[in-house]
């Protein structure tokens, strides 16, 4: 009977867990504000999308700024040339996104490694040198762009609780999209390319091209994030696209737990607090994050998810041995 039960638990978490996440950014929207929320569901977005890529194929990439200012930039130029209408703008974003992870990724893919991390870091420079000089003149160089949007019937995206419930929306679609994919047979196929790509080659599957399609949707969901941060703030700079702040997203990552949507989620929130509140107290904050990462590296390799999976683990392993 006991068996039962938590088999019943179980399996309502694994179908409603989006439903779990909704009401826990819910709560903390009571806890911290409504707009800070809102920046904290973004970036959990770019970690969903950046995890796709590392924690479940394996390929760490030190350049994902560049597709996230891709996406805030194509949503900055669409309000600016074409229209102001706030969901024409995050479809330019997705575009975007997905055109340049078309363009790079047949280049990118062929290297593992090391070289994977740095050639999308180069890349990066390229990309933040090119909206930081060349084409200044568009782009705003240090001094960014605005983007105004129109009121779209009920959406005046000019209304802190009109943002928080979009974004909030668009977190539990990115979820559930990346929980189907990571639990279909394609999900399977990627954890395989990331434990042994010549063994699934082995096989007969052409894994450049599952590569490919993997390094796109993660691009594609990176510029999607952009293009909301820009529906958030209103303006874009080059801060959006900075190499430096790839670190950012690694961090929060590693934190949760490679390889675990719900990893990139709590990560996502956990490094937002560190950044967000840590920083009133202690100016040198990133000392503290860095002794954070120095701890999970040592003690805690699979993140906050994976320790506790890890416990539970063992504490079934315990109780089907005693009976």
């Amino acid at each position: 009977m006991t068996k039962s039960i938590e088999y019943m638990r179980n399996d309502f978490i694994r179908r409603w867990d989006f439903l779990l996440i909704g009401m826990g950014f819910i709560v903390l929207m009571f806890m911290i504000g409504m707009q800070r929320t809102t920046d904290f569901i973004i970036f959990c977005i770019y970690a969903l999308a950046y995890t796709l890529l590392y924690g479940f194929m394996g390929r760490l990439s030190f350049g994902h700024m560049l597709y996230l200012g891709t996406g805030a930039y194509a949503a900055v130029f669409c309000t600016a040339y074409i229209s102001k209408n706030p969901f024409l703008a995050i479809g330019a974003a997705i575009c975007a996104g997905s055109l340049i992870g078309f363009i790079l990724g047949p280049i990118i893919v062929r290297a593992t490694g090391a070289c994977f991390a740095l050639v999308n870091l180069a890349f990066n420079h390229v990309g933040y040198f090119l909206a930081l000089v060349a084409f200044a003149e568009y782009t705003g160089g240090e001094d960014g762009r605005s983007a105004s949007f129109s009121k779209i019937g009920l959406f005046d995206f000019s209304s802190v609780p009109v943002k928080y419930s979009v974004t909030l929306i668009c977190l539990l679609l990115v979820f559930i999209l990346l929980k189907e994919l990571t639990s279909s047979s394609y999900g399977v196929l990627i954890k395989s390319i990331k434990e042994d790509e010549n063994r699934v080659k082995f096989l007969g599957y052409n894994t450049s091209i599952y590569k490919l399609i993997t390094f796109v949707i993660s691009t594609m969901l990176t510029a999607f994030a952009g293009g909301l941060f820009v529906l958030n703030y209103g303006y874009m700079t080059t801060g959006f696209i900075d190499p430096h702040r790839n670190v950012e997203v690694i961090f929060a990552v590693l934190i949760g737990g490679p390889g675990s949507l719900y990893g990139a989620i709590i990560g996502g929130v956990v490094y937002m607090t560190i950044s967000n509140f840590l920083a009133i107290y202690i100016p040198r904050w990133e000392m503290f994050l860095g002794i954070v990462l120095l701890i999970i590296v040592f003690k805690f390799r699979t993140g906050f998810v994976g320790f506790i999976s890890e416990i539970i683990a063992k504490k079934s392993m315990k109780e089907g041995s005693t009976a």
